[in-house]
């Protein structure tokens, strides 16, 4: 509530004007009083008060599901692309925001020329924001770039309430996914490094940094408030990485004697690279339909219908504007791709976006290195396309076509896997 007081010419209080916010309820978010003379101030202040409290405590409750509190949030983008380009980004956001088990509230796309160095969006619409996040009961606003840590304090002192931006939000989710030893040590030096530069002062930005989405996980006990201890932990989680990455080496040493063939399953997260796994060697793998479902590699034995045996694994899934710091982390599991004969690039056609990602995806394989190893471009989920689309992009990018769910659609893959093996071993 804000109230103004005008003055006569003799400098005597003349009218009060007052204005207050409104829950989200009420179709128009503020309500001004008419004007109020000095002996009309009667109006139940406190009353008044307590009401508009009331109404906006009610619409900030968690939401529980299962028992669990649910994170509701504003997405934000301050975009200096194409408004499609931003818009796509959105809905990936969206996507991740769902996968991490986050209500969305609304989401918002500012166009500028250029960021804020600041606030990344104008002082004004950052008002806007913070009271759109109070009408609306959000408990945590997720921005869609990255926030540097000068701008996470600046805004974080104009909100009341939890900020993140798109990598702390990947890495909650990689968090909420780690089962294996290696898996939780590789989320846990992401989440370190990425929170070391932020470690600056034991402000509200690093109270609302720290646990619930976006700082929970193997991580979130250890991620104390002194740089010292968070530089030591990094030390000691990286020690411990390469312990593991020693014994992967060795395994990778075994394998090699026995002179089975590696075939690596890679794509964008979500493209249905588990499913593809289960249905090839008849496991169980977790597939779900959320990005990042799976985290930790596994690997099957296949058998070919000409005898051909090969080790067949399934990768952690890439997603576009892949976090440095977990690309780093994940450098064990990735190392896993350098010995591969034969990658198979899982693509969704019926992902609206699959040019893009399949760009995302080459990207990451050429910033490993990795370009020299055959591949196989795979088009999953045919069932959800027209049959012309289907032919053109098989054509296009020289994919062939499938349904990852139905083995009957896999035997033009399986005879090109299969010949693929025995010319890159021969």
């Amino acid at each position: 509530m804000i109230a103004a007081i005008t003055l006569t010419k003799d400098s005597e209080p003349y009218e009060i004007h007052v204005g207050h916010i409104q829950p989200e309820k009420n179709s128009v978010n503020y309500n001004i009083i008419p004007p109020l003379k000095p002996n009309q101030l009667d109006i139940g202040c406190i009353e008044l008060i307590h009401e508009i409290e009331t109404g906006l405590t009610q619409s900030n409750r968690s939401v529980y599901i299962a028992g669990v509190s649910q994170e509701r949030a504003i997405l934000v983008s301050v975009s200096t692309d194409t408004k499609d380009k931003a818009a796509e980004s959105m809905d990936e956001l969206k996507e991740l925001a769902l996968s991490g088990n986050i209500e969305v509230l609304e989401s918002i796309i500012q166009q500028r020329s250029k960021a804020d160095p600041r606030f990344l969006m104008g002082h004004g619409k950052l008002e806007e924001l913070s009271l759109l996040a109070l009408q609306k009961g959000a408990s945590i606003i997720v921005f869609d770039q990255e926030l540097n840590p000068s701008q996470i304090r600046s805004i974080t002192n104009h909100i009341d309430i939890k900020v993140i931006d798109r990598t702390q939000l990947i890495l909650d989710i990689f968090a909420q996914r780690a089962i294996t030893k290696e898996g939780k040590l590789q989320v846990e030096l992401a989440q370190l490094k990425y929170m070391l530069p932020r470690l600056v002062t034991k402000n509200t930005a690093m109270s609302r940094l720290t646990g619930g989405i976006g700082g929970r996980g193997p991580g979130e006990t250890k991620l104390e408030l002194n740089r010292r201890l968070v530089r030591r932990r990094i030390g000691q989680a990286e020690k411990d990485l390469e312990l593991v990455i020693q014994h992967r080496q060795q395994q990778r040493a075994r394998r090699s004697k026995k002179n089975l063939p590696v075939i690596s399953i890679i794509g964008y997260t979500n493209a249905g690279k588990s499913t593809l796994l289960n249905t090839l060697t008849k496991s169980s793998v977790l597939a779900e339909k959320r990005l990042f479902a799976t985290l930790d590699p596994s690997s099957r034995r296949l058998k070919f219908p000409r005898d051909t045996e090969v080790i067949i694994t399934d990768t952690v899934g890439f997603i576009k504007d892949l976090p440095k710091d977990l690309l780093v982390a994940f450098r064990a599991t990735l190392e896993e791709l350098n010995n591969a004969d034969l990658l198979l690039h899982v693509i969704d056609l019926s992902n609206p976006r699959y040019e893009d990602q399949i760009e995302s995806v080459e990207k990451i394989i050429s910033d490993l290195n990795l370009n020299n190893i055959p591949t196989i471009r795979i088009f999953n989920k045919q069932d959800l396309v027209d049959k012309i689309t289907v032919q053109r992009a098989c054509r296009f990018f020289d994919a062939i076509s499938i349904s990852a769910n139905n083995k009957l659609t896999l035997s033009e893959l399986i005879e090109k896997m299969e010949m693929s093996i025995q010319s890159v071993t021969m």
